[in-house]
């Protein structure tokens, strides 16, 4: 996801960070340097050096900083971004378990029922087409349980 338009509403004291599926807000306070009433925002702009995937804003001050569209998003706790957070988490466990369950690869792609190139996608954290789903079934296969747990979201989060 790249980011299009950033705007700072000094009178909201947040950033509007603009992509393409939507709009997000981020609160000065949610900020490393933060700007006030005596050092206002003077610009701010998506940062092409990082790819559009961050933006960098100047205060008077001289004072600057980058923030990443991950910081955005997780701030807004947007469903997409969640999701591909879990699935990552979820990659990672499955390498390490994979390494520690001493089953041979072969042996997990035959009763994943999956040809080889699809195993090693699965084990990608880079790959981002595969399912939670997937993730269980190997998981399942080399001795871990992933239990699911809902609770209240927290006020502090």
């Amino acid at each position: 996801m790249k980011i299009t338009k950033v705007e700072a509403n000094n009178r909201k004291k947040a950033f509007e960070v603009r992509t393409r599926s939507g709009t997000y807000p981020l609160p000065y306070a949610k900020l490393r340097v933060q700007p006030d009433s005596s050092n206002r925002v003077i610009e701010a702009a998506p940062d092409a050096e990082l790819g559009n995937e961050a933006f960098t804003y100047r205060l008077e001050s001289g004072d600057e900083d980058t923030i990443h569209l991950d910081a955005v998003l997780e701030y807004n706790q947007d469903p997409a971004y969640l999701t591909a957070l879990l699935v990552h988490r979820l990659t990672l466990e499955a390498q390490r378990a994979v390494e520690a369950s001493g089953l041979s690869k072969r042996e997990l792609i035959r009763q994943l029922g999956t040809s080889a190139s699809q195993f090693y996608r699965l084990l990608d954290p880079s790959y981002q087409g595969k399912s939670v789903g997937q993730l269980l079934a190997l998981l399942h296969l080399v001795g871990k349980d992933v239990d699911v747990v809902e609770r209240p979201v927290s006020a502090t989060a």
